[in-house]
């Protein structure tokens, strides 16, 4: 290639960047007020930066998929297109097969909620769609929706996105506190503000591993019936519990206060992509009109898939082989913070779930720590992304879920020296 040639090239690429420069200031007038408010995903940036060779992820929420038979997911798929195939490649209804939601309501009587109706079911595409539609449905720019402190990130992104103010509700060991929650919505009332949902994750609480006590569940629910707040309930975790006991979920005894959002992603595989809403009947002609209009019909593939899997499959025995799993890799987690981290961190214990929730003393922000982490072979979430506030956070959160008791040993390892000058410095910074 000649210098001319390569001058030419040059004032190509040039042109092009100009031109699109100028398409873009012309488009940005074109963006709705809501999509400026779309954010990128915290986890997801750092998932990216976590798939880097010889990295220690403690930071994404990957479910173990270590003893799913996959040989008997290729058959059962294989069986599926041979015996299936023109419906399973077709569109098929709205709301979903009606195989898959008598499947889900038969899953979830296994955790409490009994006697649902699968006329009251709505196939989303993962449980995050039933959050996203619960907003759309209910939310006006303007509107408050609740949510615990910390909560989910994906949560609080899309109900940002629909121009909601999100207020934080307070929690201690034993999950939200009523008396907090009380206190909060007189507070927003006595401003004129307008409150619509409840959002909460009771069992296993992502980021804090937190549960909601069975003590308080009962009055939670009732104190946003007391002032029309709908509850919508984010429950992918509940039947992860360690002993095999899950606590019965707020929807069980609450029908027409609660919008139950359930998951296969944690029990079986996020690759399937399928969650559920469990509505109620009042509300259930809007809830499945909007999800129709985003997605028209969830995956006829996936759900016939799913479908049979779990018919065929001891899929009880392999939730307590899972179980037994997270429980093995959090006692390693645990055990690795307590002989490697400084005695001036805490976490969460929890009993179930994916998380454990570490936090530093007041005036460390942990979000810089991140790029320390990562020079040193590990990664992690930073709390800052788990909470409405832009503030600073002296918390961060580790993910069990997917690691090796040996790599999670390692991973806490890798990370306590960065901890432990943070923890130095800041306290030098008192003194």
């Amino acid at each position: 290639m000649t210098s001319q040639d390569i001058a030419v090239d040059l004032t190509a690429e040039t042109q092009t960047a100009l031109e699109r420069a100028e398409a873009k200031h012309r488009h940005e007038a074109l963006y709705s007020d809501r999509a400026h408010n779309i954010k990128q995903s915290a986890v997801r940036d750092v998932f990216d930066i976590s798939i880097r060779p010889g990295l220690v992820s403690l930071a994404g929420g990957s479910p173990s998929l270590a003893k799913l038979p996959v040989d008997l997911v290729a058959e059962t798929a294989k069986r599926v297109i041979a015996e299936h195939g023109m419906t399973a490649l077709h569109y098929g209804g709205g709301k979903g097969t009606e195989e898959l939601r008598e499947l889900i309501c038969e899953i979830m009587a296994e955790e409490g909620i009994v006697g649902a109706s699968s006329e009251d079911v709505v196939v989303t595409t993962g449980s995050q769609s039933a959050q996203d539609i619960a907003a759309k449905v209910f939310c006006n720019p303007g509107d408050v929706v609740l949510v615990e402190d910390p909560t989910y990130v994906g949560a609080l992104n899309t109900f940002e996105a629909y121009q909601v103010e999100v207020e934080a509700i307070g929690m201690d060991a034993a999950g939200l506190v009523p008396e907090e929650l009380e206190r909060r919505i007189a507070e927003l009332e006595a401003e004129g503000k307008t409150i619509k949902l409840l959002y909460t994750i009771p069992s296993f609480n992502n980021p804090s591993g937190i549960t909601l006590a069975a003590e308080r569940r009962q009055r939670v629910v009732d104190i946003c019936r007391e002032h029309n707040i709908l509850v919508l309930e984010d429950n992918p975790y509940g039947m992860l519990r360690f002993d095999g006991h899950p606590l019965t979920p707020l929807r069980a005894n609450n029908p027409d206060d609660v919008i139950y959002c359930g998951s296969f992603s944690k029990i079986f595989s996020p690759g399937v992509r399928l969650g559920w809403a469990l509505v109620p009947k009042h509300l259930y002609r809007r809830f499945y009109l909007a999800a129709e209009a985003v997605v028209l019909c969830p995956s006829s593939l996936t759900q016939l898939l799913v479908t049979e899997f779990f018919r065929v499959f001891d899929w009880r025995g392999y939730l307590a082989g899972s179980r037994a799993v997270y429980a093995e890799r959090c006692a390693a987690m645990l055990q690795a913070l307590a002989e490697y981290f400084p005695a001036e961190a805490e976490w969460t214990t929890p009993d179930g779930g994916f998380f454990v929730w570490v936090t530093l003393p007041e005036g460390i922000d942990t979000y810089p720590l991140l790029y320390q982490a990562i020079d040193a072979g590990v990664v992690f979430i930073p709390g800052a992304a788990f909470t409405p506030s832009d503030a600073p956070s002296n918390k961060l959160r580790l993910a069990f879920s997917g690691v090796a008791p040996e790599q999670i040993r390692e991973g806490v390892r890798r990370l306590a020296p960065v901890i432990r000058a943070a923890v130095e410095a800041n306290a030098a910074s008192l003194r």
